[in-house]
This record gives structure tokens, sequence and C-alpha cells, in this order.
């Protein structure tokens, strides 16, 4: 974990910035579109991250575990439902003694756990680091990242298990990892630990 947390809450503040100006890329005739989440098409991958965006900042702000504010629905406008998760989630983050907090996640389909706000934090990172790349190869478009970003979240995300509930089952928020080749950049090795092929391009 990053030793200075406002640190790393001004990383994730620019990875959400930055995600956001991808999502304003989506046209809505690309909704459709594969992404590297296998499970997921563009427009249900722009609902989950705004339903863990909007689900997160709950936690951080010390509400009560609410389902319903977890709920992945499809927007009308999801371009300016993410950005406006995007703006709460930052906020929430930021709040006073937030990432001091132990926060009730979403684990599973319905059950809630008490994770402490710092992990949290981590966990949303680096999710949206990898999201933003999600998305950009979805509607084939460069995702750039500065390479302090890449130089936070890549030891971050060498933490997670390679085995267990964060990579196996229905749930699990990482798919299991991908072989990584000699050379590659810090954006390419976070992918394959993360189990995303740095190389996925939709099928033509």
């Amino acid at each position: 974990m990053i030793a200075v947390m406002t640190d790393l809450l001004t990383l994730h503040r620019r990875t959400m910035a930055n995600a956001a100006a991808i999502v304003d890329r989506v046209r809505p005739d690309q909704l459709g579109l594969p992404t590297p989440c296998a499970a997921w098409n563009l427009g249900q991958l722009l609902a989950h991250m705004t339903g863990q965006n909007r689900g997160f900042a709950s936690a951080a702000r010390g509400e009560d575990f609410d389902l319903a504010v977890w709920a992945e629905t499809a927007a009308e406008e999801p371009g300016e439902a993410f950005a406006a998760s995007a703006e709460e989630v930052v906020a929430a983050f930021a709040g006073d003694g937030a990432t001091e907090r132990v926060w009730p996640m979403l684990v599973g389909a319905d059950q809630a756990a008490r994770v402490p706000g710092k992990t949290a934090l981590g966990y949303h990172f680096i999710d949206y680091v990898v999201h933003a790349w999600n998305v950009a190869a979805a509607i084939g478009v460069p995702a750039e990242f500065d390479e302090d970003v890449l130089a936070a979240v890549l030891p971050l995300a060498e933490e997670v298990p390679l085995e267990g509930p964060t990579r196996n089952g229905p749930y699990a928020p990482f798919a299991p990892a991908v072989p990584s080749h000699e050379g590659e950049g810090r954006l390419e090795r976070l992918l394959a630990i993360l189990g995303r092929d740095p190389a996925w391009a939709p099928e033509d």
C-alpha cells in the first residue's frame, strides 16, 4: 500500500478523471460491443462501473449497507451517469476520516463484508485503471495512463492473491492471471496480473 494516503487519493482522483474521459467517448451505438470482460458487453460494463462507484461512495461515507445502492442498472445516458458517479466516489473517498473507517462492501451477489477503508480504496484504484482500459479496448481508442499512476497501481495488483475467491467463481473480482512477457511495460504487466490479455481486441 502506498505510504502516504493523500498521494493515493490524488492518483485515484486522476484515474477517475481519465476513466470518465474515456467513457465520454462511447457512442450510443457502441453499447452492445464486446469487452475484455467476457461476461459483459459495453453497456453492461458501464452499468457495473457506475453501480460500483455508487456503492463504494456510500461505504466511504459510513452509510449502512444497502444492496440497492450497488445496483448495476443501465442508464439512458450511461456516460453522464458514470461521470456523476465518478465525481461522487472521489468526493466520498476524500471525506473527513473516510479512509480510517471500516467500510461495508458488497461481496458475492448480495452479502456485505467489512473492509478497511485504505484497502478498499486500493481495490477501487486498481479496478478503475483496468476498467478504463477495458472501455478503451472495446471502442478501439488508446488508454493512456501517467507513469506515476502505473508505478503506484502495479505493486497493489501484485498483492492480489493468485488463487482463491479473488480469482475464481462467478463473483471473483479478478480473472486468473495470464502469462506476461519480458520487456512489457507496466500497463501490460498490470493487465496480465489481473487476468486481461493486453493484446485483446474485438473480433472483426
